[in-house]
């Protein structure tokens, strides 16, 4: 174990960063390139686009959970992460290069279908994006203890990996997408490569609960299908909604009629409000004797933020997929050039607040006035911002600015709900609810593509995008309201 482990200094914690800043860049190569490269270089419209994206949630969606049920129970390669690391970022770096290419990947396979093609290098890449991410934040529960070093640690993460961020929209929107997707293979591959070896990672997953731990017989713990729906249930109404959409599609089935959205968000209100409105106490008599209490409340806890994180992540998505579509409806006269750089400099804004303010200003103000505090406030201004965005987001001045201000919620998204998560759940099967956590991310993501996109298209006043985001980030400010702070026992 290197000397900066063992002291937890600041140096490891910026190593300790790298792997997920890896899969970060990735992710801000797609959110950049990937909408405006298939609209100006391949010609979709907005409802394939929609599709296109709507193949990394799938991925996501078994992905995530299954990577994380496997490297809680393995040991390869000196490490429990460390192998999905290295493969992730190998398949992303090899995606990114496939992405400017799909009019060649298809020609050399013999496929005409060009749609076909790029869903499948947009699944792979998310897929690959998805099976480092896990690994890569979990890894950081793995080797941090509770409490305010768990909270550094992310914290950390996002703002090195945000950095990051910074640097890939300023490449995009300086020399182009082009060099951004060409810079952003060789960076990925090298820090998902290298970082991984310097970290030890623990042979054995302990827990800081000892009556927990002494439950625990063996290392390698089976997970059922039922435990895992019970686990997720707030999430049932986006399952219920993105299987019928997934069929609609696959089937070619045409509707003129909305019965089946109502129904879902009837659906996932219901199971949202009711996980909501728990108490995360649990009397004697209600809990199942086999089952620790603290255990039990942390899983209420845990449910609890999976309904919250959903509506933030209905709202960034709809942000990130269909910024352009907004911006061509606002601007209708500009270049497809001028399109490209101008969201490339509105997501480098967002990054940059993104990158300041976890270590610098979250970190200290969580631990002040507490975490799940800080993240309400911080959504809070991502709907105000959204809000102004409909209402002045035309001016593409006003547009940096405003993207400055939903850049604190966005901060936020990405570094408080991992530590908050955390600390709810069994350290010893972080893997597991890290990717039941990213269920969060993607059913939601999954909607947007196959329901709101739809939508939007047949909309004519594309500012329905922010309006969309702006509900969405209100629900959740409301929800993180009701998640209970996690205090040091």
């Amino acid at each position: 174990m290197l000397a900066i482990q063992r002291n937890l200094s600041k140096s490891f914690y910026i190593l300790l960063s790298l792997p997920a800043t890896a899969m970060g860049f990735a992710l801000s190569v797609q959110i950049s390139a990937l909408s405006w490269i298939l609209t100006t270089q391949y010609g979709l419209d907005i409802h394939q686009v929609g599709l296109v994206w709507a193949a990394g949630p799938i991925a996501g969606i078994l992905g995530q959970v299954i990577v994380g049920i496997i490297s809680d129970n393995v040991w390869l390669w000196d490490g429990r992460r460390k192998p999905f690391i290295l493969v992730g970022g190998t398949l992303a770096a090899l995606m990114l290069l496939a992405l400017p290419n799909i009019d060649i990947v298809s020609t050399t396979l013999g496929m005409s279908g060009l749609l076909g093609v790029a869903i499948t290098v947009a699944l792979t890449l998310d897929l690959s994006i998805n099976l480092g991410f896990n690994p890569t934040r979990a890894i950081i529960a793995d080797v941090t203890p509770e409490g305010e070093q768990r909270t550094k640690g992310y914290t950390w993460m996002q703002t090195i990996s945000g950095s990051f961020g910074v640097l890939a929209y300023g490449i995009g929107a300086y020399w182009g997408n082009y060099v951004l997707i060409y810079f952003g293979a060789v960076l990925v591959l090298v820090l998902s490569i290298l970082p991984p070896f310097f970290i030890k990672e623990p042979r054995h997953l302990t827990t800081e609960n000892e009556e927990l731990n002494a439950s625990i017989k063996a290392p390698k713990q089976s997970v059922s299908f039922v435990e895992v729906m019970l686990n997720i249930k707030p999430l049932w109404g986006f399952i219920v909604y993105d299987v019928y959409a997934m069929g609609l599609q696959l089937s070619g089935i045409k509707t003129d009629h909305y019965w089946a959205e109502i129904i879902a968000a009837i659906i996932t209100l219901f199971f949202v409000l009711q996980t909501l409105l728990v108490k995360e106490q649990v009397v004697k008599d209600q809990a199942d004797n086999s089952v620790d209490e603290k255990q039990q409340a942390g899983l209420i806890g845990f449910r609890k933020i999976l309904a919250a994180h959903s509506f933030s992540w209905i709202g960034v998505q709809t942000m990130f997929v269909f910024i352009f579509a907004f911006l061509q409806d606002k601007l209708p006269n500009i270049s497809n050039d001028e399109l490209g750089k101008i969201i490339a400099m509105s997501f480098l804004i967002l990054s940059a607040v993104s990158a300041i303010l976890p270590a610098l200003i979250l970190e200290p103000l969580a631990k002040r006035i507490g975490r799940v505090k800080t993240h309400t406030y911080c959504l809070a201004t991502m709907t105000l911002g959204y809000a102004l965005v409909v209402l002045y987001g035309a001016n593409t001045q006003m547009l940096y600015i405003l993207m400055a201000l939903l850049g604190i919620g966005w901060s936020a998204i990405i570094s408080l709900p991992f530590a908050i998560m955390s600390e709810k759940v069994e350290q010893t099967r972080m893997g597991l609810y890290m990717g039941l956590f990213n269920l969060s991310v993607v059913l939601p993501q999954l909607l947007v593509s196959m329901g709101i996109g739809l939508f939007i298209n047949k909309i004519a006043d594309k500012s329905l995008v922010f309006e969309v985001s702006a509900v969405a980030l209100l629900i959740s400010t409301l929800a993180w309201m009701l998640v209970k702070e996690q205090t040091p026992e």
